[in-house]
């Protein structure tokens, strides 16, 4: 009888499954852990089937990391379509906050792995996620430098992010770590979280 490791190739979808598997692993392990025929036996093919797909565990952290960026953008316009206060900022920055300690092996990954900048998949994720990035700062910043602004708020929030995964600022709870980055968010733009109304982003 067939173990489930060691199955022949027939899988009907078998990129969709080795990244579904590959994101469980490293959802449940880190990357370290995360490998070609890791996701393999995951998805129930044999070792030697990721091949015709993924060259090297380098293609497939790519796949997997564009898939992450895609979620990330989804959850960042959830979070809020059309910033104009600080507040809708803040809220931006706390989703972004949120995703990275809700999903750290994905958030590690995207950018903190080495990925094939090759791949036209991940080069068009990270492309989309930087224009997010750049247009809302546009609506908010209307007469800002929109490139220099956008780094500028990215490297603030991701710095956050990573702090918070990394242990040097104490994620105690949710609402502690969104009350946190919307002090940052507030404080760098040189503005009041205090009061009723947030105040809007005059450039």
């Amino acid at each position: 009888m067939t173990s489930p490791t060691a199955q022949p190739y027939h899988h009907g979808d078998l990129p969709t499954a080795l990244l579904r598997a590959a994101v469980e692993l490293l959802e449940e392990n880190g990357a370290a852990e995360l490998s070609l025929r890791a996701a393999a036996r995951r998805a129930g093919v044999s070792t030697a089937a990721p091949y015709r797909h993924f060259a090297d565990r380098d293609a497939l952290l790519s796949a997997v990391a564009a898939v992450g960026y895609r979620d990330l953008a989804a959850r960042l316009a959830a979070a809020h379509p059309a910033p104009l206060t600080a507040e809708d900022l803040a809220t931006i920055a706390i989703a972004y906050v949120q995703f990275a300690l809700e999903r750290p092996g994905l958030f590690r990954v995207m950018f903190a792995e080495p990925c094939d900048p090759t791949s036209p998949e991940r080069v068009a994720a990270t492309e989309a996620i930087h224009e997010y990035v750049k247009n809302i700062v546009q609506q908010a910043f209307p007469a800002a430098d929109p490139e220099s602004m956008a780094i500028a708020v990215w490297s603030l929030v991701h710095g956050l992010a990573f702090l918070h995964l990394d242990g040097k600022l104490d994620a105690i709870s949710a609402d502690d770590v969104a009350d946190r980055v919307r002090g940052a968010v507030y404080a760098v733009l040189g503005v009041s979280n205090q009061g009723p109304t947030p105040p809007h982003l005059v450039a």
